[in-house]
């Protein structure tokens, strides 16, 4: 079932790598999720890939997201609270879309822009001489 999963998930993403409409990244996390529980090789591959590895392992291990997927995130939300105020001229569903988006983008510009980077070792004491 998991397996399963997290192949509907590649596929997806491979989807929203083409058109601009449909989120990558949020399907990518799903399947490296589902992979590590059902087939964990396939996790290490999807982290290690040249393309998404960077982005999928900066998320789990840090949290972070970039700059330029921040920015991506951003104007697709604006986009689809845009469609959904011109598609359904409701001002009731254009509030609702628009404070759930607002919610999401708080959280992505919350989130790091940039890994961590891993603590300075700390410097030797001079002793005595």
């Amino acid at each position: 079932m998991l397996l399963g999963l997290g192949y509907l998930c590649l596929v997806l993403a491979a989807i929203g790598a083409v058109l601009p409409v449909m989120p990558t990244t949020v399907f990518l996390i799903v399947a490296a999720w589902a992979f590590g529980r059902a087939n964990p090789q396939l996790r290490a591959r999807l982290r290690a890939h040249p393309r998404f590895g960077a982005t999928l392992r900066h998320w789990e291990d840090h949290g972070s997201i970039s700059p330029r997927a921040k920015r991506a995130a951003l104007l697709g939300m604006a986009a689809g609270w845009l469609m959904v105020t011109l598609v359904f001229r409701n001002l009731l569903a254009s509030g609702l879309a628009g404070a759930c988006l607002l919610a999401v983008a708080a959280y992505v510009l919350s989130r790091p822009s940039q890994p961590r980077a891993a603590p300075l070792p700390p410097e030797p004491v001079p002793g005595p001489r």
